[in-house]
């Protein structure tokens, strides 16, 4: 079915095998910075690294994500879940390890960013789709905090959990792990935080750098969490975004919910193939309401028709404010056409035949036709003159 974890990334735990994927074209610019030398994780770079396929279907399957909020990207380790100077993020990961078939749920680990003092103090966890934060997990209660959370799925008691609400954004900043995410992601961050400072969506949206969530080739990586319009939770994750990109992702899916597919990887809760199945509908329905509203607007605005020896005209001036509301008039009108025994089918070709004849009619041709009649009335009063004087 194509679900499963990534073999290196020990912070992901699923069941089965990811399923292959491509990557797709990044700008000269990228590739020109993470060309540079530096403390990386050695990492290929070649043509057959980039290639066009479409994003959908490469989110490894999961049903529950868990961040771990811990320290700045910039002194992560690539490894910082197997780091020894960082017990936190290591005890957690080993523990989550082991008792993950015991677990119900699918479960994601990741890193984010955290600050003592503010909204995420190191030690911080959240967990989504439950929309929860526990605060300040330390190494002595990882173990019972796994057990009692992830496997029994019951209260932690020493953490009081907290709802969270808005929306939260993660976007890959793990440079130490994989250089394009070192150079999109921060300069993303930036990006949002700014977009919402002039949004005056500060309050609702939170953003957040996180470690390597699988799928380095398509960076920028962005996760966004929210509740859509039916009150479910919802994670999808989008790559390959750019600065100009981030404003219309604010737009469209935060502040309209609509998903933006020509970024969208997948999403929380569906396998790899469920992806691509679900952005193909998706696609379909958008595309027939295209259509849709194509052929309402190629609708002539003025449609005539002869019942009862009477003419009948519905025209764009007529008492509709909108489409959809002269449609109905339009269907009405057919519908009557259809149903009366005094139709008259010549009359509507007629009439509609003027309606083309008056629609065409331009400015000029009023102008010619006043300069003929001009004339003609010259012609007949010199000719009375002359019958006058003769």
């Amino acid at each position: 079915m194509g679900s499963g974890r990534y073999l290196d990334d020990p912070l992901t735990f699923t069941r089965n095998p990811p399923s292959s994927s491509s990557p797709i074209t990044e700008s000269s610019f990228l590739y020109e910075s993470i060309s540079r030398s530096g403390s990386y994780e050695s990492e290929s770079i070649s043509d057959v690294d980039y290639g066009l396929e479409k994003l959908a279907g490469t989110v490894q399957f999961y049903e529950r994500h868990v961040f771990l909020c811990y320290k700045k990207p910039s002194v992560w380790p690539a490894r910082i879940e197997a780091s020894e100077f960082d017990r936190l993020p290591r005890l957690l990961s080993s523990a989550v390890s082991a008792r993950k078939s015991s677990m119900k749920k699918e479960t994601l680990l990741t890193i984010c960013e955290g600050h003592d003092g503010t909204e995420t103090s190191n030690g911080d966890v959240l967990i989504f789709p439950d929309m929860i934060r526990y605060r300040r997990l330390t190494h002595f209660d990882v173990d019972t905090f796994v057990e009692e959370v992830l496997v029994k799925g019951v209260e932690w008691l020493p953490g009081n959990p907290e709802s969270l609400s808005g929306s939260y954004v993660f976007i890959c900043c793990h440079g130490s792990r994989y250089r394009r995410c070192g150079v999109c992601g921060p300069s993303l961050v930036s990006r949002f935080r700014d977009e919402i400072e002039l949004c005056g969506l500060r309050d609702e949206v939170s953003i957040s750098p996180c470690s390597h969530i699988g799928g380095h080739k398509y960076a920028g990586d962005v996760i966004i969490y929210g509740v859509n319009i039916n009150q479910k939770v919802t994670g999808h994750w989008y790559g390959c975004v750019t600065l100009e990109d981030v404003p219309f992702l604010l737009e469209q899916h935060i502040n309209n919910g609509v998903i933006v597919d020509r970024l969208w990887r997948g999403e929380m809760g569906l396998l790899e193939e469920d992806q691509k199945k679900t952005q193909e509908h998706r696609l379909q329905l958008n595309s027939n309401k295209i259509s849709n509203r194509e052929v309402t607007e190629s609708v002539n605005d003025s449609i005539c028709f002869q019942q009862n020896g009477k003419s009948n005209c519905l025209d764009e001036n007529h008492t509709e404010k909108n489409t959809s509301e002269r449609v109905t008039s339009v269907k009405n009108a057919s519908f009557r056409i259809s149903s009366s025994e005094n139709v008259s089918s010549c009359g509507f070709k007629v009439c509609a035949a003027m309606s083309m004849w008056l629609e065409n009619w331009e400015k000029e041709d009023t102008y010619a036709a006043l300069a003929v009649a001009c004339a003609a009335a010259s012609v007949a009063i010199a000719y009375n003159c002359y019958k006058q004087l003769k």
